[in-house]
């Protein structure tokens, strides 16, 4: 028996040292086999100390993907390569993306990317919303909208194109493909305020990755015997959507100071 236990926007830079020791006491005490982190870990200056610290308190394999909160106060090529470093290491942490397939039990598997929410849901240029990704993300500022919907199109993009290949090769080794990112990927995942968005709520295209739902509509329909399980957050909304009979999106809930354990899986 295998226990996972998941994780998603536990926002670590808010806690005081010794509540952060409590929290990872806390971790530690689900007594898991493995762990899985989907984002907002900490903000990029204190990301690399805590990934390091919760390993090592846990003691058993971290696999990690990054939410957007996680490059605030730097950028997303130079977070990125830091991750990848850290992963090449071998101090515990792993980030997803730079792990291919992770086989967790005989007939279960782990793959995942960050993602990005890439405004193709919903409305993006009649939403008035501005993230807090747009002022603190270096690669994100910028003054015209087209611009930013395009470099959010190519994170969605480049995250789909890592993924695709990925699950396309777990499906073939597994009967239940754990996914792991930061959005959701379908509209119907995204959970905020106990319910999900219509096409004219103003934070769609900011909560969700179409490029990703795409590519898991289209492996889910090749491997109809496969069950996948989507692990994302971002929300900060609870819920679950059953996007078809293979495919189910869990969102995790989060309050910003609080970090909680959103499941235990045992296969």
């Amino acid at each position: 028996m295998t226990r996972l236990v998941w994780m998603t926007d536990i926002h670590l830079e808010f806690l005081k040292p010794w509540d952060l020791d409590s929290f990872l006491e806390t971790v530690k005490a689900q007594s898991p086999d493995v762990v899985v982190l989907t984002g907002d870990i900490a903000q990029s200056a204190m990301l690399r100390s805590v990934l390091v610290q919760m390993a090592r308190t846990v003691g058993v394999p971290l696999y990690f993907v990054l939410g957007n909160h996680d490059y605030y106060g730097s950028d997303i090529p130079i977070v990125r390569q830091a991750m990848k470093k850290l992963t090449e290491e071998e101090l515990g942490p792993v980030w997803l993306p730079e792990a291919g397939v992770v086989e967790l039990a005989p007939d279960a598997a782990l793959v995942g990317h960050d993602g990005w929410s890439d405004g193709r849901y919903g409305h993006f240029f009649l939403s008035p919303v501005i993230l807090n990704d747009y002022l603190m993300i270096e690669s994100l500022k910028t003054t015209s909208e087209q611009e930013r919907f395009e470099r959010l199109n190519a994170l969605g993009d480049e995250a789909a194109a890592y993924l695709r290949p990925m699950l396309d090769k777990a499906a073939q080794q597994v009967n239940h493909v754990f996914v792991a990112m930061h959005p959701p990927p379908f509209m119907e995942a995204c959970w905020h305020g106990g319910k999900t968005p219509d096409e004219d709520d103003v934070y769609l295209p900011h909560f969700s990755c179409k490029a990703i739902g795409d590519v898991l509509l289209e492996i889910c329909a090749k491997y109809p015997n496969v069950d996948f399980t989507v692990l994302c957050g971002h929300t900060h909304g609870g819920g679950t959507a059953q996007i078809s009979d293979n495919l189910l999106v869990l969102t995790g809930a989060a309050e910003y100071g609080k970090p909680v354990v959103q499941q235990v899986f045992e296969f």
